[in-house]
């Protein structure tokens, strides 16, 4: 039987979600809603929009806003969010998108996805959101496992994966046709102010604990966003990425601890010889945070593939 660490973990995931809410990329959120919709800049007169699930099949393509508000009639669009934890990401998206929407949530740990399911967001237009989980392995997803999705989304998920689970997420979306915002993707940068002579070698023990190979995964960490790009872009996909830093100072000093607490550890994980020499710097950083003179930038890059 499979244990999960729910309770911690839900306490992080809580802890980092309006840092989260921040930094993600309006401006890819703008692009997805005008190609959902068929409106805005990116849409255009005439462009094509995408009718929901159920007209014609998922991402069928129709031409102007009228017709994609003509066909939508009441039907909601359909978000299927992978690794979705204690759904952030609905929590988020679903209240700047139109409605009605239905969100399918997917994780592998059943308590987490029970607060998810427990915290109903509402559309940007006030119509129902509802949501539905399901157990499993995200990494065996296939596109029929994805068929009615009009969307796909992710957060803070590929820089945990392997090139193949990467590859194999990316085909499913693909093979579906619909556009897919994954976003808060580590991509290894990290700048502290004030600055300190460790900071670059601590980073670089992080990176290489990211990039470790677990029971047999050889995990992407900051690679994993340009990896997911690129398959994106062979399956014939359109790609943008923009970057979704998180910018921490005094007013968010309790996650700043906790984060760097999670950097540190791992870094003198995958380098014990840091662990005497990082002892003082750890007291200092901490200090600095509690007192406010502190702030953090943690690079993340956010990905909408499958719009132009």
């Amino acid at each position: 039987m499979t244990a999960y660490a729910t309770g911690p973990f839900a306490d992080w995931l809580r802890l980092r979600e309006p840092a989260d809410a921040d930094a993600r990329s309006g401006e890819l959120v703008d692009l997805l809603r005008a190609r959902l919709t068929g409106t805005g800049p990116a849409a255009g007169a005439g462009a094509p929009g995408l009718t929901p699930a159920g007209e014609g099949g998922p991402g069928m393509l129709v031409t102007g806003s009228s017709s994609v508000t003509a066909l939508r009639g009441d039907r909601p669009w359909v978000v299927h969010d992978l690794g979705s934890g204690t759904g952030s990401m609905p929590r988020w998206l679903a209240p700047l998108l139109p409605g009605p929407q239905r969100w399918v949530l997917h994780d592998r740990d059943p308590g987490l996805l029970e607060r998810a399911g427990a915290a109903v967001p509402v559309a940007a237009d006030g119509s129902q959101v509802r949501v539905l989980t399901r157990q499993g392995d995200i990494t065996r997803l296939t596109a029929a496992d994805l068929a009615d999705a009009d969307l796909v989304t992710a957060s803070a998920l590929l820089d945990m994966l392997t090139a193949d689970e990467i590859a194999r997420i990316v085909a499913a979306c693909a093979g579906v046709g619909c556009p897919s915002l994954f976003v808060l993707s580590v991509v290894g940068r990290v700048r502290f102010d004030p600055a300190d002579p460790l900071d670059a070698e601590i980073a670089a023990a992080f990176d290489a604990h990211q990039r470790r190979t677990v029971d047999g995964r050889m995990l992407l960490g900051p690679d994993a966003a340009a990896v997911a790009a690129a398959e994106f872009a062979r399956h014939g996909m359109p790609v943008t990425v923009r970057p979704s830093p998180w910018r921490l100072g005094p007013q968010r000093a309790a996650l700043i601890v906790e984060w760097f607490d999670g950097w540190l550890g791992a870094a003198v994980e995958q380098r014990p010889d840091l662990a005497d020499r990082t002892a003082g710097y750890a007291r200092w950083r901490r200090a600095e945070a509690a007192a406010g003179r502190l702030t953090v930038t943690v690079g993340h890059d956010d990905l909408l593939a499958g719009v132009e």
